[in-house]
């Protein structure tokens, strides 16, 4: 757990930046889909460089990349693939069947072994642990998975702009949603324990950080942004209510009498379209 909050401590600044890319490009979803539209079907090398040329175009004038959303995964893949070879060669060090690993001779890899989290070794998998040890490592797997699941499921059903909800991008992000949390209940069985837990903490963080992103920093025109732009509404409302102040809807009925009364005092009147008099030839 510690491991993850550094790792989240120190790509913070990078998630910034991608979360305001990803705000962009969901922002430019409905262009891009009329840019595709736009060429849809047709195939020639020319259109496909043409499309490519208003994309990016659309990008460069956006000030958006593409790209933006994809740092984080990158920068925290690495840490993950080398606890996962670690401690996937610790039980080999602890008996002897391979040399020492850095820090970790045979005597420090057997002392690690013997580590246990709700009872299970650190070093176990799915297919290496005892029955209720199988249990404990299900349980992880599916909460894993759940939390994923659940962190792409509320990012589309609130944080996509109603424009973005449809074409081939919606239908793979749809697919996504359902597919990556079922891949990795099939490769989580292979994965030792102490790298599951690394992985849940992980998916708690992000989605604890995905909610926060949504509640607070909407996508504009998304249902979370029109919820957002309600409850900041109502939160006014009651700040000037505290204050004794008028309320917002108050304050735009008292400016509406107030510019008729001084409409009435200059003696405004609708001018009456007048008939012009034609000349009779």
């Amino acid at each position: 757990m510690f491991l993850v909050l550094v790792v989240h401590a120190c790509i913070l600044p990078i998630y910034l930046k991608q979360m305001k890319s990803m705000r962009k490009m969901q922002a430019l979803q409905p262009k891009m889909q009329h840019i595709q539209n736009k060429y849809k079907g047709k195939k020639d090398q020319a259109s496909k460089e043409a499309m490519s040329r208003e994309m990016m175009k659309l990008y460069q004038d956006n000030d958006a990349n593409p790209m933006g959303s994809c740092w984080t995964a990158v920068i925290q893949g690495p840490v993950f693939m080398c606890m996962f070879y670690m401690l996937s060669a610790i039980p080999y060090i602890a008996t002897g069947k391979r040399g020492a690993l850095g820090a970790f001779d045979q005597a420090t890899a057997k002392q690690f072994a013997q580590t246990r989290v709700f009872g299970v070794s650190v070093t176990d998998t799915f297919g290496t642990a005892n029955n209720s040890g199988k249990v404990v490592i299900g349980f992880f797997i599916l909460l894993m998975c759940a939390c994923m699941w659940y962190m792409q499921f509320n990012n589309m059903r609130k944080n996509l702009p109603k424009a973005s909800m449809q074409g081939s991008t919606y239908k793979m992000q749809q697919a996504m949603t359902w597919g990556f949390p079922i891949m990795y209940i099939f490769s989580g069985i292979m994965f030792p324990f102490a790298v599951l837990v690394y992985w849940l903490t992980n998916n708690a963080c992000n989605l604890a950080r995905s909610l926060f992103q949504v509640y607070k920093f909407p996508t504009p025109g998304s249902r979370a942004a029109e919820e957002k732009e309600i409850r900041d509404h109502r939160q006014e409302n009651a700040r000037r209510a505290k204050a004794g102040q008028l309320s917002i809807e108050e304050e735009e009925l008292e400016k509406a009498r107030q510019e008729a009364a001084v409409r009435l005092e200059r003696g405004y009147q609708r001018k009456q379209p007048q008939r012009k008099n034609r000349k009779k030839k």
